[in-house]
């Protein structure tokens, strides 16, 4: 455990006397945000209340008033003999949003992305660091990925029921970077791309700096038009499709398996290829959850992460296809730099080794939230909504309001949301709004008013 001098303990806390507010409240907060920003290490024992009183030149009796509320909250951890040491408290480590979601001045719901599952993810790269010696005497290049986590991921497809070889996993940088490689390999530029609509931004805006030409087909809360989508593979003749079949992002939608074997038929009979984003694939709200059988077939590429179920910090992603086209992607140039470094693959072993207790809670906690949110959005008329089966988002149609026109009343309240049109290839879409469901009930029950507020503005 590191301790902290008195000067150096002072240095990280900046110029909190300037902070509003008594002198007691002022020094707590300084050391929170000081913690928060890591200038002062979670694990720091504190210097004596004597010392830091001189050094921070103020009363005893404030340093005393200020450490017992820090440790009354949780920040603090005293032990008879040893002194105070810093620590994050429950609700912050216990969140399945990040902290800075509901902390920055703003309620920001622009982004549907999980915290890390804090206790677990440290215990796992405490693990892997242990066995990272021989990653070490390495040079630990670029490849195809750690043979150890394509192996599990291999494992995880067959045992799920999709037969997978370790040659037929490529690891990259995330989900994001998995599309990016394989838009690069595959697009044909005289060709447009299928995308659903709405679909994940981050996925559009990679298309977009391709320039590649889109076709939509419509996706609802209750899912896919099996006639649509067929007739505009037909007429577009799309050389690549990205779908999101597990669950739709932003409308949870989950595909049926019967128009899973249509899109697998018609990759097939219109030398299409059909990259299909599991990302959200774990996230299966449903009760019980019946077993969801992967979209595949021999014009099928899946990719999947590690983003959702753990947390975005940990760059992990794959691309499953034929062990041929895995060859083919190692030869591009594009690979190399869309590679994860070998100790974040590491990291997801642990976690991905054994993860029943992660899931369990993270499926658990989400659809808690879910439908907390879901019961303070029911009956308003302002809007209306689709409980979705899965995911980290409701997809919610407005009443008699354009969305982007909400979102800015909501963010002159105070309240941050992602309208429609980012989600939309054509920028329609508009009557829309993408609520996360990721944030705890007291943040969700705050946005749900700050929006009835900003509808009668």
């Amino acid at each position: 455990m590191r301790e902290a001098s008195g000067a150096g303990f002072a240095s990280g806390l900046g110029a909190w006397r300037q902070l509003p507010g008594p002198l007691t409240g002022a020094l707590a907060a300084a050391i929170r945000t000081a913690v928060l920003d890591g200038r002062i290490p979670v694990g720091t024992r504190l210097p004596s209340e004597r010392s830091l009183a001189v050094t921070l030149r103020v009363s005893r009796g404030t340093v005393v008033t200020a450490l017992a509320t820090l440790r009354d909250s949780g920040w603090l951890h005293t032990r008879h003999g040893s002194g105070s040491a810093i620590q994050l408290p429950p609700d912050v480590t216990d969140r399945t949003a990040p902290w800075s979601t509901s902390h920055g001045g703003v309620l920001d719901l622009t982004r549907a992305v999980p915290a890390a599952p804090h206790t677990a993810y440290l215990k796992a790269s405490r693990r892997a660091v242990q066995r990272s010696a021989t990653l070490l005497v390495d040079a630990a290049e670029p490849d195809a990925g750690l043979p150890q986590l394509r192996e599990l991921l291999a494992d995880r497809y067959t045992r799920q029921g999709l037969p997978t070889r370790p040659e037929q996993i490529l690891v990259t940088a995330g989900a994001r970077a998995a599309l990016t490689l394989l838009v690069d390999h595959l697009a044909d530029r005289s060709r447009p791309i299928l995308v659903e609509s709405p679909t994940y931004h981050g996925a559009l805006g990679i298309l977009r700096r391709r320039h590649a030409r889109l076709a939509a087909v419509p996706v609802t809360s209750a899912g896919w038009d099996a006639a649509h989508l067929s007739r505009t593979v037909q007429a577009a003749r799309p050389k690549l499709a990205y779908l999101t079949p597990d669950f739709n992002n932003p409308t949870g939608a989950l595909m049926s398996p019967r128009l899973r074997t249509t899109v697998a038929d018609l990759a097939d009979r219109h030398d299409m290829t059909v990259v299909v984003d599991e990302t959200l694939c774990d996230l299966d709200l449903r009760v019980p959850a019946d077993p969801i059988t992967h979209l595949a077939g021999a014009g099928v590429i899946t990719i999947g992460s590690t983003s959702k179920l753990v947390w975005g910090g940990l760059r992990v992603g794959w691309i499953r296809a034929d062990a041929s086209r895995i060859r083919e992607l190692q030869l591009n140039p594009l690979q190399a730099r869309l590679s994860p470094p070998p100790l974040e693959q590491l990291i997801a072993c642990e976690l991905l080794s054994d993860p029943h207790e992660l899931l369990r809670d993270r499926r658990d906690r989400l659809r808690a939230q879910r439908d907390h949110l879901a019961t303070l959005l029911a009956g308003a008329g302002y809007w209306s909504f689709t409980v979705p089966p899965g995911g980290l988002c409701l997809w919610l149609r407005l009443h008699n309001v354009g969305a982007t026109a909400l979102a800015t009343r909501a963010a002159e309240l105070g309240l941050k949301l992602s309208a429609g049109p980012a989600f939309s290839a054509d920028r329609t879409l508009t009557p829309y709004l993408r609520i996360p469901f990721t944030g705890t009930p007291e943040d969700l029950t705050q946005a749900v008013g700050v929006l009835t507020q900003a509808m009668g503005r």
